[in-house]
Protein backbone atom coordinates (compact mmCIF):
# COMPACT_ATOMS: atom_id res chain seq x y z
CA UNK A 1 0.00 0.00 0.00
CA UNK A 2 2.39 2.41 -0.93
CA UNK A 3 0.80 5.78 -2.06
CA UNK A 4 4.08 8.25 -1.00
CA UNK A 5 4.91 9.27 -4.21
CA UNK A 6 4.78 8.46 -7.85
CA UNK A 7 8.66 9.04 -7.77
CA UNK A 8 8.69 6.04 -5.44
CA UNK A 9 7.96 3.89 -8.18
CA UNK A 10 10.57 2.23 -10.13
CA UNK A 11 11.43 2.15 -14.15
CA UNK A 12 8.21 0.69 -16.36
CA UNK A 13 9.78 -2.77 -18.05
CA UNK A 14 10.02 -1.29 -21.35
CA UNK A 15 12.31 1.72 -20.02
CA UNK A 16 14.26 -0.94 -18.76
CA UNK A 17 14.82 -2.84 -21.48
CA UNK A 18 15.41 0.26 -23.61
CA UNK A 19 18.00 1.32 -21.49
CA UNK A 20 20.08 -2.43 -21.92
CA UNK A 21 19.23 -2.32 -25.21
CA UNK A 22 21.44 1.06 -25.95
CA UNK A 23 23.88 -0.32 -23.52
CA UNK A 24 26.24 -1.68 -26.24
CA UNK A 25 28.44 0.32 -28.46
CA UNK A 26 29.51 3.74 -29.29
CA UNK A 27 27.40 6.98 -30.71
CA UNK A 28 28.31 10.47 -30.83
CA UNK A 29 27.93 12.10 -27.10
CA UNK A 30 26.21 15.69 -26.07
CA UNK A 31 22.90 14.81 -27.55
CA UNK A 32 24.22 14.18 -31.28
CA UNK A 33 23.57 10.61 -31.83
CA UNK A 34 21.34 9.60 -34.06
CA UNK A 35 18.57 8.53 -31.06
CA UNK A 36 19.10 11.93 -29.64
CA UNK A 37 17.79 13.42 -33.12
CA UNK A 38 14.91 11.12 -33.73
CA UNK A 39 13.71 11.43 -29.86
CA UNK A 40 13.80 14.78 -30.86
CA UNK A 41 11.74 14.63 -34.41
CA UNK A 42 9.03 12.47 -32.23
CA UNK A 43 8.96 15.16 -29.68
CA UNK A 44 7.89 17.49 -32.98
CA UNK A 45 6.27 15.11 -34.08
CA UNK A 46 3.91 14.79 -30.72
CA UNK A 47 3.19 18.44 -30.47
CA UNK A 48 2.43 19.36 -34.02
CA UNK A 49 5.43 21.68 -34.80
CA UNK A 50 9.39 21.86 -34.71
CA UNK A 51 10.31 22.57 -30.97
CA UNK A 52 13.37 22.47 -29.58
CA UNK A 53 14.12 19.89 -26.89
CA UNK A 54 16.92 19.62 -24.10
CA UNK A 55 17.15 16.46 -21.92
CA UNK A 56 17.78 17.75 -17.78
CA UNK A 57 18.53 15.32 -15.04
CA UNK A 58 15.26 16.58 -12.64
CA UNK A 59 12.44 18.35 -12.62
CA UNK A 60 13.78 21.34 -10.89
CA UNK A 61 16.60 21.71 -13.02
CA UNK A 62 13.77 21.89 -16.32
CA UNK A 63 11.84 24.38 -14.26
CA UNK A 64 14.83 26.50 -12.98
CA UNK A 65 16.70 26.20 -16.25
CA UNK A 66 13.34 27.45 -18.39
CA UNK A 67 12.84 30.41 -16.09
CA UNK A 68 16.51 31.64 -16.09
CA UNK A 69 15.96 31.28 -20.06
CA UNK A 70 13.07 33.97 -19.38
CA UNK A 71 14.82 36.10 -17.14
CA UNK A 72 15.80 39.99 -17.28
CA UNK A 73 17.32 42.15 -14.59
CA UNK A 74 14.82 42.80 -11.73
CA UNK A 75 12.66 40.12 -12.99
CA UNK A 76 9.78 38.78 -11.40
CA UNK A 77 7.75 35.03 -12.31
CA UNK A 78 4.36 34.39 -11.05
CA UNK A 79 2.95 31.29 -10.04
CA UNK A 80 0.26 29.81 -7.72
CA UNK A 81 1.49 30.42 -4.04
CA UNK A 82 1.55 26.21 -3.70
CA UNK A 83 2.95 25.72 -7.07
CA UNK A 84 5.88 22.89 -6.67
CA UNK A 85 8.44 25.62 -8.21
CA UNK A 86 7.53 27.95 -5.20
CA UNK A 87 7.20 25.36 -2.34
CA UNK A 88 9.46 22.50 -3.01
CA UNK A 89 12.67 23.28 -5.47
CA UNK A 90 14.90 24.68 -2.39
CA UNK A 91 15.12 28.15 -4.60
CA UNK A 92 16.70 26.32 -7.02
CA UNK A 93 14.74 29.07 -9.60
CA UNK A 94 16.08 32.03 -7.55
CA UNK A 95 19.40 30.15 -7.65
CA UNK A 96 20.03 29.65 -11.11
CA UNK A 97 18.15 33.37 -12.29
CA UNK A 98 20.83 34.86 -10.31
CA UNK A 99 18.21 36.25 -7.84
CA UNK A 100 14.47 36.61 -10.26
CA UNK A 101 11.85 36.55 -7.49
CA UNK A 102 8.89 34.27 -7.62
CA UNK A 103 5.59 36.16 -6.97
CA UNK A 104 2.60 34.45 -4.93
CA UNK A 105 -1.10 34.13 -6.86
CA UNK A 106 -3.96 32.77 -5.16
CA UNK A 107 -6.62 29.90 -6.62
CA UNK A 108 -8.78 27.04 -5.10
CA UNK A 109 -7.98 23.84 -5.28
CA UNK A 110 -4.29 24.39 -7.04
CA UNK A 111 -5.15 26.25 -9.80
CA UNK A 112 -4.05 29.88 -10.37
CA UNK A 113 -6.86 32.34 -10.57
CA UNK A 114 -6.93 34.95 -13.71
CA UNK A 115 -8.52 37.55 -11.40
CA UNK A 116 -5.62 37.32 -9.41
CA UNK A 117 -3.15 36.97 -11.80
CA UNK A 118 -4.32 40.35 -13.61
CA UNK A 119 -4.52 42.32 -9.96
CA UNK A 120 -0.67 41.33 -9.52
CA UNK A 121 0.69 42.56 -12.90
CA UNK A 122 -0.95 45.66 -12.27
CA UNK A 123 0.56 45.95 -9.14
CA UNK A 124 4.15 45.77 -10.82
CA UNK A 125 5.06 48.91 -13.48
CA UNK A 126 7.63 47.38 -15.82
CA UNK A 127 9.36 50.87 -16.15
CA UNK A 128 9.38 51.37 -12.20
CA UNK A 129 13.12 50.58 -11.65
CA UNK A 130 12.23 50.35 -7.86
CA UNK A 131 9.86 47.78 -7.79
CA UNK A 132 11.03 44.64 -10.16
CA UNK A 133 9.58 43.94 -13.59
CA UNK A 134 7.37 40.81 -14.65
CA UNK A 135 9.16 37.88 -16.57
CA UNK A 136 7.07 35.33 -16.66
CA UNK A 137 4.37 33.35 -15.83
CA UNK A 138 4.35 29.66 -14.72
CA UNK A 139 1.51 27.50 -14.37
CA UNK A 140 1.49 23.59 -13.41
CA UNK A 141 0.12 20.41 -15.15
CA UNK A 142 -1.36 18.73 -13.16
CA UNK A 143 -1.46 20.52 -10.30
CA UNK A 144 -0.03 20.55 -6.77
CA UNK A 145 -3.33 19.66 -5.49
CA UNK A 146 -4.23 16.71 -8.33
CA UNK A 147 -6.39 18.70 -10.14
CA UNK A 148 -6.11 20.18 -13.59
CA UNK A 149 -6.13 23.37 -15.96
CA UNK A 150 -9.05 23.42 -18.31
CA UNK A 151 -8.00 24.11 -21.70
CA UNK A 152 -10.05 27.08 -21.77
CA UNK A 153 -8.50 28.29 -18.25
CA UNK A 154 -5.01 28.00 -19.87
CA UNK A 155 -5.80 30.26 -23.19
CA UNK A 156 -7.38 32.74 -20.32
CA UNK A 157 -4.13 32.98 -18.77
CA UNK A 158 -2.13 32.45 -21.80
CA UNK A 159 -4.39 35.93 -23.13
CA UNK A 160 -3.40 37.45 -19.69
CA UNK A 161 0.44 36.86 -20.56
CA UNK A 162 0.39 37.64 -23.94
CA UNK A 163 -1.58 40.95 -22.94
CA UNK A 164 1.35 41.98 -20.48
CA UNK A 165 3.81 40.41 -23.30
CA UNK A 166 4.74 37.93 -21.13
CA UNK A 167 5.89 34.28 -22.09
CA UNK A 168 3.86 31.73 -20.32
CA UNK A 169 5.51 28.13 -18.62
CA UNK A 170 3.87 24.94 -18.20
CA UNK A 171 5.48 23.04 -15.56
CA UNK A 172 4.68 19.10 -16.43
CA UNK A 173 5.91 17.16 -14.56
CA UNK A 174 2.81 14.91 -14.17
CA UNK A 175 2.50 16.42 -18.15
CA UNK A 176 0.66 13.10 -19.13
CA UNK A 177 -1.39 12.75 -16.20
CA UNK A 178 -2.80 16.06 -17.12
CA UNK A 179 -3.21 15.09 -20.88
CA UNK A 180 -5.39 11.95 -20.65
CA UNK A 181 -7.55 13.77 -17.96
CA UNK A 182 -8.34 15.99 -20.45
CA UNK A 183 -9.02 13.69 -23.61
CA UNK A 184 -6.92 16.27 -25.35
CA UNK A 185 -3.64 16.68 -27.35
CA UNK A 186 -0.21 17.43 -26.44
CA UNK A 187 -0.36 20.74 -28.90
CA UNK A 188 -3.86 21.65 -27.98
CA UNK A 189 -3.15 21.82 -24.15
CA UNK A 190 0.82 23.84 -24.58
CA UNK A 191 1.03 26.48 -27.59
CA UNK A 192 -2.37 26.11 -28.95
CA UNK A 193 -3.84 27.69 -25.31
CA UNK A 194 0.20 30.29 -25.55
CA UNK A 195 2.55 28.03 -23.62
CA UNK A 196 5.90 29.21 -24.90
CA UNK A 197 7.99 26.81 -22.88
CA UNK A 198 7.36 23.54 -21.01
CA UNK A 199 8.85 21.20 -18.33
CA UNK A 200 7.99 17.77 -19.68
CA UNK A 201 8.22 15.24 -17.14
CA UNK A 202 8.69 11.13 -17.81
CA UNK A 203 10.54 10.22 -14.49
CA UNK A 204 6.85 10.28 -12.24
CA UNK A 205 5.40 8.42 -14.77
CA UNK A 206 7.16 5.71 -15.73
CA UNK A 207 10.97 6.63 -16.60
CA UNK A 208 14.20 6.03 -14.65
CA UNK A 209 15.29 9.83 -15.22
CA UNK A 210 13.98 11.46 -17.68
CA UNK A 211 12.89 15.18 -17.68
CA UNK A 212 13.20 17.56 -20.60
CA UNK A 213 12.88 21.33 -21.68
CA UNK A 214 10.86 22.04 -24.96
CA UNK A 215 10.81 25.28 -26.72
CA UNK A 216 8.26 26.28 -28.93
CA UNK A 217 10.48 29.02 -30.77
CA UNK A 218 13.25 26.87 -31.62
CA UNK A 219 15.25 30.09 -31.98
CA UNK A 220 15.64 30.15 -28.22
CA UNK A 221 17.68 27.31 -28.36
CA UNK A 222 21.22 28.25 -28.96
CA UNK A 223 20.43 30.73 -25.90
CA UNK A 224 19.24 27.81 -23.65
CA UNK A 225 22.42 25.62 -24.66
CA UNK A 226 24.24 27.56 -22.82
CA UNK A 227 22.74 27.87 -19.99
CA UNK A 228 21.89 24.13 -20.40
CA UNK A 229 25.98 23.78 -20.22
CA UNK A 230 26.64 26.09 -17.08
CA UNK A 231 24.15 24.39 -15.47
CA UNK A 232 25.87 20.76 -15.14
CA UNK A 233 22.59 19.44 -17.32
CA UNK A 234 24.44 18.97 -20.51
CA UNK A 235 24.80 14.61 -20.52
CA UNK A 236 27.62 13.49 -22.60
CA UNK A 237 25.85 9.85 -22.39
CA UNK A 238 22.60 11.36 -23.18
CA UNK A 239 21.75 8.77 -25.48
CA UNK A 240 20.09 7.20 -22.61
CA UNK A 241 17.86 10.25 -21.35
CA UNK A 242 16.77 9.17 -25.34
CA UNK A 243 16.45 5.55 -24.85
CA UNK A 244 14.21 6.31 -22.11
CA UNK A 245 12.02 8.89 -24.23
CA UNK A 246 11.68 6.27 -27.11
CA UNK A 247 10.24 3.82 -24.86
CA UNK A 248 8.67 6.06 -23.36
CA UNK A 249 6.30 7.39 -26.59
CA UNK A 250 6.52 3.90 -28.05
CA UNK A 251 3.10 2.32 -29.27
CA UNK A 252 1.33 5.31 -26.61
CA UNK A 253 3.20 3.70 -23.52
CA UNK A 254 3.10 7.08 -21.58
CA UNK A 255 -0.75 7.65 -22.16
CA UNK A 256 -1.07 4.31 -21.59
CA UNK A 257 0.96 4.52 -17.99
CA UNK A 258 -0.69 7.84 -17.17
CA UNK A 259 -4.33 6.55 -17.53
CA UNK A 260 -3.50 3.55 -15.47
CA UNK A 261 -2.30 6.01 -12.40
CA UNK A 262 -5.48 7.83 -13.11
CA UNK A 263 -7.26 4.86 -13.05
CA UNK A 264 -6.60 3.81 -9.71
CA UNK A 265 -6.45 7.72 -8.31
CA UNK A 266 -10.21 7.16 -9.18
CA UNK A 267 -10.95 4.00 -7.60
CA UNK A 268 -9.18 5.32 -4.07
CA UNK A 269 -11.47 8.40 -4.52
CA UNK A 270 -14.67 6.57 -5.16
CA UNK A 271 -13.90 4.69 -1.86
CA UNK A 272 -13.14 7.00 0.35
CA UNK A 273 -15.88 9.23 -0.67
CA UNK A 274 -18.20 5.72 0.70
CA UNK A 275 -16.06 6.04 3.49
CA UNK A 276 -16.98 6.94 7.24
CA UNK A 277 -13.57 7.83 8.57
CA UNK A 278 -12.51 9.54 5.57
CA UNK A 279 -13.56 12.59 3.04
CA UNK A 280 -12.26 13.54 -0.10
CA UNK A 281 -10.80 17.39 0.05
CA UNK A 282 -11.66 17.79 -3.54
CA UNK A 283 -12.34 16.34 -6.43
CA UNK A 284 -9.12 14.53 -7.94
CA UNK A 285 -8.36 14.46 -11.72
CA UNK A 286 -5.02 12.98 -12.25
CA UNK A 287 -3.17 10.72 -10.13
CA UNK A 288 -3.03 12.74 -6.30
CA UNK A 289 -5.65 12.36 -4.24
CA UNK A 290 -5.96 14.51 -1.22
CA UNK A 291 -8.37 13.32 1.33
CA UNK A 292 -9.54 13.92 5.22
CA UNK A 293 -8.84 11.39 7.72
CA UNK A 294 -9.94 10.31 11.10
CA UNK A 295 -7.22 9.53 13.66
CA UNK A 296 -8.53 6.23 13.81
CA UNK A 297 -8.66 5.80 10.49
CA UNK A 298 -4.89 6.77 9.53
CA UNK A 299 -3.60 4.71 12.42
CA UNK A 300 -5.57 1.58 11.38
CA UNK A 301 -3.58 2.42 7.42
CA UNK A 302 -0.39 3.20 9.04
CA UNK A 303 -0.03 0.04 11.11
CA UNK A 304 -1.43 -1.98 8.12
CA UNK A 305 1.43 -1.17 6.31
CA UNK A 306 0.28 1.70 4.28
CA UNK A 307 2.60 4.79 3.33
CA UNK A 308 1.59 8.40 2.75
CA UNK A 309 2.08 11.31 3.96
CA UNK A 310 -0.26 13.67 6.28
CA UNK A 311 -0.38 17.12 4.39
CA UNK A 312 -0.44 20.76 5.52
CA UNK A 313 -4.06 22.70 4.94
CA UNK A 314 -3.57 25.03 1.32
CA UNK A 315 -4.49 28.63 1.81
CA UNK A 316 -7.73 29.29 1.83
CA UNK A 317 -8.98 25.45 2.89
CA UNK A 318 -10.32 26.48 6.29
CA UNK A 319 -10.39 24.38 9.51
CA UNK A 320 -10.85 20.79 9.74
CA UNK A 321 -12.10 19.39 12.58
CA UNK A 322 -10.45 17.90 15.65
CA UNK A 323 -9.16 14.07 15.26
CA UNK A 324 -8.70 14.89 11.73
CA UNK A 325 -5.88 14.91 9.23
CA UNK A 326 -5.48 16.11 5.56
CA UNK A 327 -3.13 13.37 3.80
CA UNK A 328 -2.07 13.32 0.53
CA UNK A 329 -2.57 9.84 -1.58
CA UNK A 330 -0.05 9.47 -4.64
CA UNK A 331 -0.87 6.62 -7.30
CA UNK A 332 1.36 5.84 -10.20
CA UNK A 333 2.01 3.47 -13.07
CA UNK A 334 2.87 0.76 -10.72
CA UNK A 335 -0.30 0.82 -8.22
CA UNK A 336 -2.35 -2.31 -8.21
CA UNK A 337 -6.04 -2.33 -7.36
CA UNK A 338 -5.57 -4.88 -4.61
CA UNK A 339 -3.17 -1.81 -3.04
CA UNK A 340 -6.20 0.12 -3.10
CA UNK A 341 -8.95 -2.13 -1.78
CA UNK A 342 -6.07 -3.28 0.95
CA UNK A 343 -6.41 0.54 2.14
CA UNK A 344 -9.79 1.27 1.54
CA UNK A 345 -10.60 -1.44 3.93
CA UNK A 346 -9.13 0.45 6.63
CA UNK A 347 -11.69 3.63 5.88
CA UNK A 348 -14.55 1.39 6.11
Amino acid sequence: MLFTSDNWAGAHPRIGAALAAHAQGSVPGYGKGPLDVAVAQTFSRIFEREVAVFFVSTGTAANSLALTLLNKPGGIAFGHRESHVREDECGAPEYFTGGARLHAIDGAEGRMDPAALERALARFDPDFVHGGRPMAVTITQATEAGTVYGLDRIAEIGAIAAKHRLPLHMDGARFANALVALDTSPAGMTWKRGIDILSFGGTKNGCWCAEAVVLFDPAQAREFAFIQKRAGQLFSKSRFVAAQFAAYFEDGLWLETARHANAMAARLALGIAGSTRARLAWTPQANEVFAILRDDAFEAARQAGARFYEWPLPAGFGAIGDGEKLCRLVTSFATQPDEVDAFLDHMR
